[in-house]
């Protein structure tokens, strides 16, 4: 009885230490050197780390992820920002208005909130150069999911700098340097979504639609808000390095129906046909694969920021 009792207890241990991981919240952020808001609404908000040097900085701008519909800044997490602050390259993570909110507030489409929002935060950014200690030309984007979404719509957007605005902030550029994404989603045009994935149904709440179907249906009402908003449109031979990263270790064939959809590498294997038909320097990444680069996205821009 008592041996059975202490193999008991034995086997309880491990279930009870991964049951307090489970619970363990992840580190604190490190106080940012400043949090300045770049806009009226409550979300338009920019947290910076400044990175100590004797010269202007490279900057890793984070977009959180969460469909556009949640998350937050802090998901840019305490071990990226120091593993940039101790090679030398300051952080800004923004949050942004939700699509819903800008179905409150009547922008059409909803997408444009987010998306604009990380154009003006970008700027704003831009303009604290010289109190920040950044070099603006070198200011790099990443995030997940919608964040990656962000990101790759900046990196391929002509700029939406106005030289002659009589407001300093809207005179920056809006363009990268590069940008490394995960999970990233590629276009927001369903008809070659569906055609790479057939079970594909991510998006329709961008354009303010309830469902994938109806967007499918309404396409040619809306096409000139996806030519818009979606990152692929935009691809031409004068934008930046693109990194994608995804999960897995081997790329399914076109056509599939993968289990997760929304952050599948296909995504990544479309946009990647349009960037290597356009001359544009990039590289698709299976964080799985025995044979890679760089290992995630963060250990990617900081190598490239530094170069």
């Amino acid at each position: 009885m008592r041996r059975m009792l202490l193999t008991l207890c034995l086997l309880a241990i491990p279930a009870a230490v991964h049951a307090q991981a489970k619970k363990d919240p992840p580190p604190p952020l490190p106080k940012p050197t400043a949090t300045l808001k770049y806009g009226d609404h409550e979300r338009q908000v920019i947290d910076f780390w400044k990175a100590e040097s004797d010269k202007p900085t490279p900057v890793l701008l984070f977009i959180h992820g969460g469909g556009w519909r949640g998350g937050d800044k802090s998901g840019v997490g305490a071990a990226r920002i120091k593993k940039c602050l101790d090679a030398g390259i300051s952080v800004a993570a923004i949050n942004y208005r939700y699509t819903q909110q800008a179905q409150e507030a009547k922008v059409e489409p909803p997408v444009k909130a987010p998306l604009e929002d990380a154009a003006r935060a970008l700027q704003t950014i831009r303009s604290k150069a010289g109190e920040w200690n950044i070099d603006k030309k070198k200011i790099a984007a990443t995030g997940g999911s919608a964040g990656g979404c962000s990101s790759l719509w900046l990196a391929f957007h002509d700029d939406l700098a106005d030289p002659k605005s009589t407001d300093p902030i809207a005179r920056e550029s809006t363009r990268l340097y590069a940008a490394a994404v995960d999970g990233a989603q590629t276009t927001l045009d369903p008809t070659p979504l569906r055609e790479w994935m057939p079970n594909y149904g991510y998006g329709a709440h961008a354009f303010g639609l309830a469902s994938f179907q109806e967007l499918i249906d309404n396409r040619e009402k809306v096409l000139k808000w996806i030519n818009e908003y979606s990152p692929m449109a935009h691809v031409s031979k004068d934008d930046p390095p693109i990194y994608l990263f995804y999960g897995g270790d081997a790329m399914p064939p076109k056509g599939d129906k993968p289990k997760d959809p929304t952050h599948s590498v296909l995504l990544g294997a479309l946009l990647a046909e349009k960037l290597k038909a356009n001359n544009v320097e990039s590289a698709l990444i299976l964080t799985g694969a025995k044979e890679k680069k760089y290992t995630d996205s963060t250990s990617c821009l900081v190598d490239v920021l530094k170069k």
